[in-house]
């Protein structure tokens, strides 16, 4: 989720940096108008043909390592989640929904000011649009069918900013800018939210301008907006007067209208989508993917059912402890054939130890040694008296990924699941360092990125005597139950 948002606000930044550089000063009104809003929703849609298109791409591989090194031990975890798991709220979507309900307080009490000038109000129905006099008051603006105008302004008999409201209210603009106050509530962290809505309230004001001047003489409007008024601060209203904007708006009343040549600037967005749907849809072929683990998969993939199966039947066992004493035949005999597939197990991984050595020799050096072949292995905090600290190692490694786990929300939500093949490197210090993945989703890759992180410091491995850095790989087994 994080990435899709960071994409959507990269992509409305290019989108306005567009618009600011190139079609803001040209009097395309409607065209702008048109921009913003599409390109707006295209910043909401572009992210998502990413997430499509990537679901076969595999993650770099582990720069400096051979392909063989990649799940080379037979140890593998398995984590499972039941597919409806009770609600649980991080500390970040804690954030951003406490965000999101402030977001819309704000926006419900602007509503109620809005309600409040209403009620407050002396009200004349009009056939287009009702009239809403505000005693006491130089204020100007419209919201929907509504013009709220202060009773001083009609002394001044300005029907022209009746008319100007008019054009919002058949142009529906107040719908652009409540399209926006709904993003500003989802998106409240996205500071370009503010800004696009910005860009869109100074085109309403240009496109109403527009118009009106072109029925009443244009040096008496621009009189017209020098004047003083009252105005809310009430960001999804049209408002007659704005400070900020008065200039900005009588310097575009005074521009030539642009040539229609210049309507070929819009057609720079197309190069821009291109790059972008270029970005997002980048993948890896399926023949360079197969290549890429061939050589994994002859290793492993002996062993790999195996595996499966054990932990398959390991699981079923875990579930009959709950409801029945370990006694019971049907768990004796589940451990029987644990015992006789861990046997196997320890079996296959020997032979394949033995097929790669002559894959070692080629490899290793005096620095880094592997895992499965190097004389003494790192010592896992609580192995220091282990009779076998290999296997021990194994196991805290194993104790350590399930302890730890947390099968991320986003990824249960989407139904992903699979494997993800993890190598890192312990290094001559025993410190974790070099975490690679290989998996079906970045979601499940980042939870066992910070699964490995989370390692205490060990003591380093040895081989010939000399500490050495040692790669360690596991695959580690996402499923949801």
């Amino acid at each position: 989720m994080i990435q899709y948002i960071l994409e959507c606000i990269a992509f409305q930044l290019l989108f306005l940096v567009l618009y600011d550089f190139f079609l803001k000063r040209e009097t395309f009104f409607q065209w702008n108008r048109a921009y913003l809003l599409g390109t707006f929703l295209l910043s909401l849609i572009l992210p998502w043909v990413k997430i499509e298109a990537l679901k076969q791409q595999v993650s770099q591989t582990f720069n400096g390592y051979p392909d063989f090194l990649w799940n080379l031990n037979a140890a593998q975890v398995a984590v499972t989640v039941e597919d409806n798991p009770s609600w649980q709220l991080t500390w970040q979507e804690g954030i951003f929904y406490s965000g999101m309900f402030l977001s819309f307080l704000f926006f419900v009490l602007k509503l109620r000011q809005v309600y409040l000038l209403k009620k407050r109000g002396e009200q004349v129905q009009f056939p287009n649009f009702t009239q809403v006099i505000i005693t006491n008051s130089s204020i100007a603006f419209s919201f929907f069918k509504s013009i709220f105008i202060g009773d001083k302004v009609l002394k001044m008999k300005h029907d022209t900013i009746i008319e100007h409201e008019l054009v919002h209210i058949r142009q529906g603009h107040t719908w652009d800018l409540l399209f926006f106050e709904l993003m500003r509530i989802i998106g409240w962290f996205n500071p370009l939210v503010y800004v696009y809505q910005n860009r869109v309230s100074e085109l309403h004001e240009f496109i109403a301008d527009a118009h009106v001047a072109k029925e009443n003489k244009s040096e008496q409007y621009q009189q017209l907006l020098s004047q003083v008024f009252q105005t809310e601060h009430i960001s999804f209203i049209n408002q007659f007067f704005t400070k900020s904007l008065i200039k900005k708006r009588i310097v575009m009343l005074q521009k030539s209208k642009s040539k229609r040549v210049w309507q070929l600037k819009y057609l720079l967005l197309i190069p821009m989508v291109l790059g972008i749907l270029l970005y997002t849809s980048c993948e890896i072929e399926k023949k360079q993917l197969e290549e890429l683990t061939e050589s994994a998969d002859e290793v492993i993939h002996k062993e790999d059912s195996l595996i499966t199966m054990y932990n398959d039947l390991a699981t079923e066992r875990w579930r009959l402890l709950k409801s029945a004493d370990k006694n019971n035949p049907l768990i004796v005999n589940l451990d029987n054939a644990l015992k006789k597939l861990k046997a196997r197990i320890d079996n296959e991984d020997k032979k394949n130890a033995t097929t790669v050595k002559s894959d070692f020799k080629e490899y290793s050096d005096d620095t880094e040694v592997h895992f499965a072949v190097v004389d003494e292995v790192p010592i896992f905090p609580d192995c220091e008296d282990a009779a076998d600290k290999r296997a021990c190692f194994n196991d805290k490694i194993q104790l350590h990924i399930s302890k730890n786990f947390s099968y991320p929300k986003e990824a249960q939500d989407r139904g992903i699941e699979g494997r993800v093949s993890v190598l890192f490197l312990i290094t001559s210090e025993g410190v974790i360092d070099n975490i690679k993945m290989r998996g079906p989703d970045k979601l499940l890759e980042d939870e066992v990125e910070r699964i490995i992180k989370r390692l205490p410091k060990m003591t380093p491995g040895k081989h010939k005597g000399k500490l050495v850095s040692v790669p360690y790989s596991i695959p580690v087994n996402f499923k949801l139950q």
